[in-house]
């Protein structure tokens, strides 16, 4: 657990992030009034995303390897940190479903039937709903935060010599 501790701090962080923007999601009007732009809008998460998971790196690196990491420890860090983030998503989804913005998937199934995105209410329905937003966040923190990681070590790890990718 003690090997653990800086994953499950940036995991922690990471997960508290992803709160924050999802209620500035919510402030700025993209759950609701503004939520045509909220398809487009959303994948900006992927900035600090990015920037969380490069300090998280960067934190093993310095605070546990004692700058010296190699690619192989760093994408493990990094795949850990991305299991962490896929497993507490699952909580941060609920408190956004149910907390922040409950108003979100009767918003959206409304409007993607007006603009034609779905024929009908049971379509949409099917598709924005908690149970398939949980498990696409799940598979997609995971798929994203191992890609993730895999470019950023590129970058972050220790050079040697010997072994450049070891």
């Amino acid at each position: 657990m003690k090997n653990l501790k800086i994953e499950i701090k940036w995991a922690i962080i990471f997960s508290l992030m992803s709160l924050l923007w999802m209620l500035l999601e919510k402030v700025s009007g993209l759950h609701g009034r503004y939520i045509d732009y909220h398809l487009y809008l959303t994948n900006l998460f992927a900035i600090p995303a990015i920037i969380v998971m490069v300090m998280a790196l960067k934190d093993k690196k310095k605070n546990f390897y004692d700058g010296r990491m190699t690619y192989l420890q760093g994408l493990v860090s990094g795949i850990i940190i991305s299991a962490m983030i896929a497993l507490i998503s699952l909580l941060t989804q609920w408190i956004t479903s149910y907390v922040i913005t409950p108003e979100y998937f009767p918003n959206v199934i409304k409007r993607s039937v007006e603009i034609g995105y779905y024929k009908s209410i049971v379509e949409a329905e099917a598709h924005f709903n908690y149970p398939n937003y949980a498990r696409q966040g799940a598979i997609g923190a995971l798929i994203m935060g191992a890609v993730t990681t895999a470019i950023a070590m590129i970058f972050i790890f220790t050079r040697n010599r010997k072994n450049i990718l070891s």
